[in-house]
C-alpha cells in the first residue's frame, strides 16, 4: 500500500471511529435492564447513559430524562464524561491536522517532510482519543460488572448489564487507534536520510571539481 492510499485509509478509519465516539457518547445505552433469569415478562425496560437515563414502555413508548445534578453523580460517570468529552476534542483537532498533512490535499506541498510530520501528529492525536475512548468504556464496564456479580439482595432481573454504546465505544477506539497508527507509518524517515547523504555529498563533489 503506498503512502498517500495509507494515510486516506487511516484516516477514513479515524474519522469514522470519531464519529462512532461521538455516537457513544450521546446514546442512552450504557447500561440496560437485565432480563437473566426473568420469569416474568418485565413492562418497563431501564436505559442509563453519561448525560441522561430513558424508561422504554412494553408499548414502544420512550422517556427519557437528563441527569439532575453533575456532582451528585457517581465519580466513574463524571470521570467517563471527562474522558469522552476529551476525545472528541483529539478527535476533532486530529481531523483538522490530519487533512493539512495528508498527501492527497494541495496545502503545505512546498515541503514534503513537514507536511508528513503534520499528519504523524494527527495520528498521534487520533490514538489519543482512542485510548481516552477505551479507557472510559472499560472503566464503565468494569463498574457494571462490579454492580452485577457483588452480592446483594437485589435480584438479578434488577440489575444492569452492557448496553448497547458500550460496543459501540469499543469500535470506535478499535477505528481511532487503526486509523491514528497508519497516520504515524507517515513518519519521513526516507526524505531525512536523502537530505543527509545528500549533504555529505555535496563537499566530496565540489573537491573533485577544484
Amino acid at each position: 500500500m503506498g503512502g498517500g492510499a495509507r494515510e486516506l485509509a487511516g484516516y477514513l478509519a479515524a474519522l469514522a471511529g470519531w464519529m462512532a465516539a461521538l455516537a457513544a457518547a450521546v446514546l442512552p445505552h450504557w447500561r440496560q435492564s437485565s432480563y437473566a433469569g426473568d420469569a416474568i415478562i418485565t413492562a418497563v425496560g431501564l436505559h442509563e447513559g453519561l448525560w441522561m437515563s430513558c424508561a422504554a414502555q412494553s408499548t414502544g413508548q420512550v422517556q427519557c430524562r437528563l441527569h439532575d445534578s453533575l456532582l451528585s453523580l457517581e465519580v466513574h460517570i463524571q470521570t467517563c464524561r471527562a474522558l469522552m468529552v476529551i476525545s472528541l476534542l483529539l478527535g476533532f483537532f486530529g481531523i483538522i491536522v490530519s487533512v493539512v498533512g495528508m498527501k492527497c490535499t494541495k496545502v503545505g506541498e512546498e515541503d514534503p517532510v513537514a507536511k508528513s510530520r503534520i499528519a504523524v501528529a494527527g495520528g498521534v492525536l487520533f490514538v489519543l482519543s482512542g485510548l481516552c475512548t477505551l479507557a472510559a468504556v472499560s472503566l464503565y464496564a468494569t463498574q457494571v460488572t462490579y454492580e452485577f456479580f457483588r452480592e446483594s439482595t437485589i435480584p438479578i432481573n434488577a440489575r444492569y448489564e452492557f448496553g448497547s454504546a458500550l460496543f459501540v465505544g469499543w469500535g470506535a477506539a478499535s477505528l481511532s487507534l487503526l486509523g491514528g497508527s497508519l497516520l504515524c507509518c507517515s513518519w519521513p524517515a526516507k526524505e531525512r536520510r536523502g537530505q543527509h547523504y545528500q549533504r555529505q555529498a555535496q563537499p566530496s563533489t565540489a573537491r573533485e571539481y577544484v
